[in-house]
């Protein structure tokens, strides 16, 4: 297995765990006041309570970053098994799933902090960004990196196409 192939599997791994905790945790917002203190996530715990489109919006793409990146993660684990990949296709596959990923998250994320850096703020309470939100973030450069790194995988991909230029270089 190459290098490349395994660095992206690794990242490809991290980003897909930081993508779901991010998602799945409650810490995204956190407001401290005087004597008090809540956070808030993308699952509003408030029964009856109308939830904004923003975090309708976020969650939407969050789970799509998900989903694109446990298949990108999947066909790295496949490319891995040469008897369960088609030659070449498994890192090509990986790489566009990664970069939708990278895309899904990066909306996800801009939707949520413009929105929340807008909202009107009280002078007696002291409102930030929390470490699930900056998980969501991380996992944005993890998916990028993962969908890189098999670009330049050296692998069966890059044999193709050389094969494939030097045929067309001969007729």
């Amino acid at each position: 297995m190459e290098p490349f192939r395994s660095l992206a599997l690794l990242t490809g791994s991290l980003g897909l765990i930081f993508c779901l905790t991010a998602l799945s945790t409650d810490f995204w917002f956190v407001a401290e006041g005087p004597n008090t203190s809540a956070h808030s996530g993308l699952w509003p715990n408030g029964h009856g309570d109308p939830v904004a489109g923003y975090i309708h919006v976020t969650q939407s793409f969050s789970i799509l970053a998900a989903l694109w990146a446990l298949v990108s993660v999947s066909f790295l684990v496949l490319s891995c098994i040469p008897s369960l990949s088609a030659p070449g296709q498994g890192p090509l596959i990986s790489t566009i799933t990664a970069f939708a990923a990278v895309l899904s998250m990066v909306v996800a994320m801009a939707v949520y902090t413009s929105e929340r850096w807008d909202q009107p703020r009280n002078p007696q309470i002291q409102t930030f960004f929390s470490w699930s939100f900056y998980l969501g973030w991380v996992s944005t450069i993890f998916l990028l990196c993962t969908g890189d790194s098999p670009a330049h995988c050296p692998g069966e991909l890059g044999r193709a196409q050389l094969g494939a230029l030097r045929t067309e270089g001969r007729g």
